[in-house]
């Protein structure tokens, strides 16, 4: 199954991540969690620069589905432009998407993903309303 990006989303973080030799699986490209642990990255970096921090005991972002779509191998050596985009605001949701590519090849886009974030309430367990400072980020 293929997932599409939108063609109606918002850059909101960029980052480069070495290729490790380590991520490398035995047909010599990357394998593919890591491009799942690239996106995460992304994620967590982008979170952590609008000063979002998860409160055990309060409010904080939860990721419900993810995908990634492969479209070109990624091979060590090498460094990974990594843009995170968001788009569709929802009532406690939100959708982030992320593409990859190298950095010694621009434009070339090596791998796309996503992944629906909902907005939860720890202690009760339960979705809850995006914060207005998060819907004007995402909007």
């Amino acid at each position: 199954m293929k997932i599409e990006i939108p063609e109606a989303k918002k850059l909101v973080f960029e980052m480069h991540i070495p290729i490790r030799w380590g991520d490398m699986d035995a047909m010599g490209h990357l394998n593919n969690t890591s491009y799942f642990r690239y996106l995460e990255t992304i994620r967590i970096e982008w979170f952590r620069s609008i000063g979002c921090i998860p409160d055990p005991q309060g409010e904080g972002p939860v990721i419900v589905n993810a995908f990634c779509n492969f479209y070109k191998q990624l091979e060590y050596p090498g460094d990974v432009l990594l843009r995170m985009y968001v788009s569709e605001p929802g009532r406690t949701t939100f959708e982030s998407w992320g593409t990859m590519e190298r950095v010694d090849a621009p434009g070339v886009i090596c791998a796309a993903g996503g992944a629906t974030t909902i907005w939860v309430d720890f202690p009760n367990q339960k979705a809850t309303q995006l914060p207005d400072w998060m819907r004007q980020i995402v909007s």
